[in-house]
């Protein structure tokens, strides 16, 4: 019986739960020197919301490559894209995936992107570690290198990979900021860009490149923009001269970046610095519209914002439409919601009402949205 006593006693023995991440666990605003594997075991596991890869793409050039004048091409020979074996490449890979996954949030997800010579393998291997490539976005360049030695299609691309963390895992995508972006069209999966050239093309002290590969600007800005909010951090494993993390400061991100170069990290950090976020106002009118409550057209006449009879336009005046009571407008023989005559008008499968309409305001053009924005201020009050 005493012995019965002792085991009903005893503590009983749980599995303590790991301490959430804090943001002060983490480098934040920081390039992390050496392997990037290395440096990302150093950062706590489920901490970081994006990882943007740029990874080596084990080009395997063969030679010098010269113009059709003999000038000597610039291309990447450097010795962290150089491995001796495609098998060396895929463990390298492997390793810098799996870490990657790590860090993650259960919600996060990962951006790589490549070109023909290691795209493919990359995109097997994320795919062997459990991720769920959600998008394969195409980065047609306007103004890509020519092909020399005219023995093959000139190579004007290169491939991005969205993954998440698994099938069903949650990801972060803001359609309604790719939608305004694109003047009002759904954001497709080939985006033009130029390659880095002109002002945006860093030098280093000799008026060289800085570094080979940089990227431009707008393309990070896009997929910060899409998969990202203010305040969410950003790692890049291979930071080279910083564009991710000029990016990142510039629309309101934290980031961390992980480069083994000394001339990279110099001209990063000076790069960044220089760097001004945008202010608290713009950032706000890049979020999701999904956030915000549902307003009805009718609301907004209900509450006198825009009245009966009022004369609606389209942005170029083709058409007018007139205000109705019950929130409907009416157009020639058109009437309905302002989506619905919207559409009709311009044989369109679909129409935003809320910025194809327009009126007028002291003399000054908006679109109904500002309206429904006014609903919502007052609706806050």
């Amino acid at each position: 019986m005493g012995e019965m006593t002792k085991l009903r006693a005893a503590p009983v023995q749980r599995a303590r739960k790991a301490r959430p991440v804090s943001k002060a666990d983490l480098p934040l605003g920081q390039i992390l020197s050496g392997d990037c594997v290395a440096a990302m075991r150093s950062l706590p596991d489920a901490s970081v919301d994006l990882v943007f890869a740029d990874p080596p793409y084990n080009l395997q050039l063969g030679g010098d490559l010269n113009r059709p004048d003999g000038s000597h091409v610039d291309a990447v020979t450097d010795h962290w894209d150089q491995f001796d074996s495609f098998a060396l490449y895929d463990k390298f890979t492997r390793e810098w995936l799996t870490e990657a996954r790590r860090v993650l949030k259960p919600d996060g997800a990962l951006w790589v992107i490549g070109s023909y010579h290691n795209i493919y393998r990359v995109g097997a291997i994320l795919q062997d570690l459990g991720f769920w490539i959600l998008n394969d976005v195409v980065w047609r360049k306007t103004n890509p290198m020519p092909n020399f030695r005219g023995t093959r299609f000139t190579n004007a691309h290169e491939t991005l990979l969205w993954a998440s963390q698994g099938e069903k895992a949650k990801y972060h995508f803001n359609y309604r900021a790719m939608k305004t972006l694109n003047d009002e069209l759904q954001m497709r999966s080939d985006w033009i860009f130029p390659i880095c050239s002109g002002g945006e093309r860093l030098k280093d002290d000799a008026g060289h490149k800085a570094h080979p590969t940089q990227k431009p600007e707008a393309l990070l800005y896009r997929v910060l923009l899409a998969t990202t909010e203010a305040g969410d951090v950003v790692l890049d494993p291979f930071f080279g001269t910083g564009t991710t993390g000029a990016v990142a400061k510039r629309l309101g991100r934290d980031w961390i970046g992980c480069e083994r170069e000394d001339s990279y990290r110099k001209v990063a950090r000076e790069r960044i610095d220089r760097e001004l976020a945008l202010d608290e106002s713009s950032l706000a009118t890049m979020q999701s519209r999904k956030s915000q409550p549902r307003v009805a057209f009718g609301q907004v006449v209900e509450a006198g914002l825009l009245k009966p009879g009022t004369q609606l336009f389209d942005k170029q005046r083709r058409w007018k439409a007139s205000v109705r009571a019950d929130g409907s407008i009416e157009c020639g023989a058109e009437s309905g919601s302002i989506h619905h005559v919207g559409k009709t008008l311009q044989g369109a499968p679909s129409c935003n009402g809320w910025t194809f309409w327009h009126y007028e305001d002291g003399g000054e053009v908006k679109p109904i949205d500002a309206a429904r924005s006014l609903f919502l201020l007052a609706s806050e009050d």
